[in-house]
């Protein structure tokens, strides 16, 4: 059984900065990508950023002000954001491609607000 596990969370006023981790345990042989995903309320889950053999990707929404990294011998990913604006409200999701199934953690509630 692998388990994703998130932490980080909080409520930060515009402009500042928060960052994710994300720790995958569990019976681990290979972990092929991982990422970070968003949902805010009334909107669809969408992709923030991801890693996959050192190479990133990130939505155009968050790009120059999130980064994604990845301590592989932690099996953990963290997302550091900064200049965070209110429309990065959202629960955000770790997500991870573990012995070739897909894994999601329980989600971590991000609040920018004054």
């Amino acid at each position: 059984q692998v388990q994703l596990v998130e932490s980080g969370g909080d409520l930060v006023q515009p402009g500042g900065s928060l960052r994710l981790s994300c720790a995958a345990s569990g019976s681990i042989f290979s972990i092929y990508a991982m990422g970070w995903y968003r949902q805010a309320p009334g909107n669809q889950r969408e992709v923030v950023a991801d890693i996959t053999a050192g190479r990133t990707h990130y939505a155009n929404s968050v790009k120059g002000r999130f980064t994604i990294s990845r301590d592989n011998a932690k099996n953990t990913v963290y997302l550091q954001m900064d200049s965070l604006k209110p429309e990065d409200t959202a629960v955000y999701y770790c997500c991870a491609a573990i012995n070739d199934y897909t894994y999601w953690g329980q989600g971590t509630q991000v609040t920018v607000s004054s």
